[in-house]
């Protein structure tokens, strides 16, 4: 298939962002991904994410949301040789996913230098699932199954909107459709913070959270705890936000090789037993049909 202008654009500014970013950018790495989804490339919602601590060192990612419900992007990374068969459970998990449940689209992240890393299934927003039954398939982790209570007691255990999996690291995130405000209030961050065993959150943590649209928190196989709990927020100004921005992070906002002005950002920031880390997705290209699912709960 010809290279396509937009997708030569967007190979450009992968370059130039990793390039901002200090991380090595291979053509021969991005561009067969590039290639294997550049049918689906006009309805993607694309971003770059960075994150602070040792996660995000050494890489950039890139981040395809919204794909037609019709496209498998874990069966695409198999057929065009991006990823490989595994014997791990990650590996049967997206199948049980799409066979139980109605999924209304797909995404899709791969790394600059890491190569393709994870999918994300997203449930009718209007229509969100329980932990329990997502629990109830063979290849999810036992961590999920094994932590129901402390869904049930933060409101969570109906709220399941979107599931990611992360096929380099084997952990599965569970993604919440606007949990109830208390959720986001004070006391609710500690009493889930503390719950999943993390330390106390920060007064940053707890400012930025007056903000957050959504919760979601990342499990595994190898534990049956809870690994993070990570809360995000929408915004056109991420400088705005009060938060004490990584520098790295502030590059992404000030020196893509796109204009970021009136652009989307969403911003997160994760509790993790190691203490909080800092990520940011530039939106290099938005489509507004995704606003309603990333408004914070008071909207």
């Amino acid at each position: 298939m010809p290279e396509s202008v937009e997708l030569t654009d967007l190979y450009s500014a992968i370059e130039g962002t990793a390039q901002v970013m200090g991380v090595a950018c291979s053509r021969a790495q991005v561009w067969p991904v590039l290639t294997a989804y550049q049918h689906v490339m006009a309805p993607a919602v694309i971003s770059f994410r960075a994150q602070t601590g040792p996660r995000g060192i050494g890489d950039l990612d890139c981040r395809w949301t919204m794909l037609p419900k019709d496209l498998d992007p874990y069966a695409v990374a198999l057929s065009a040789g991006l990823t490989t068969e595994t014997d791990h459970p990650v590996g049967t998990l997206p199948g049980e996913i799409h066979r139980q449940f109605p999924v209304n689209g797909y995404g899709f992240d791969f790394g600059v230098a890491g190569g393709f890393k994870k999918t994300w299934s997203f449930f009718d927003a209007a229509a969100p699932h329980s932990v329990a039954a997502l629990g109830d398939l063979p290849s999810m982790p036992r961590s999920v199954s094994e932590n129901l209570e402390f869904f049930a007691r933060h409101g969570l255990a109906d709220l399941v909107n979107t599931v990611g999996i992360d096929y380099a690291k084997r952990t599965v995130n569970l993604y919440f459709a606007r949990p109830s405000a208390e959720a986001f209030a004070p006391e609710g961050i500690q009493a889930i913070l503390r719950d999943a065993g993390m330390s106390a959150a920060s007064e940053e943590l707890l400012h930025f959270s007056e903000q957050a649209f959504g919760v979601y928190t990342t499990m595994s196989w190898d534990s049956s705890k809870v690994e993070r709990v990570t809360f995000a927020a929408r915004t056109v100004d991420p400088l705005g936000l009060p938060v004490d921005m990584d520098p790295s992070l502030q590059r992404l906002v000030k020196e893509a090789p796109y204009d970021t002005t009136g652009r989307q950002f969403v911003y997160g920031i994760s509790a993790t037993p190691k203490g909080e880390a800092h990520k940011i997705q530039s939106y290099y290209q938005w489509h507004d049909r995704v606003v309603s699912m990333l408004e914070p709960v008071d909207a």
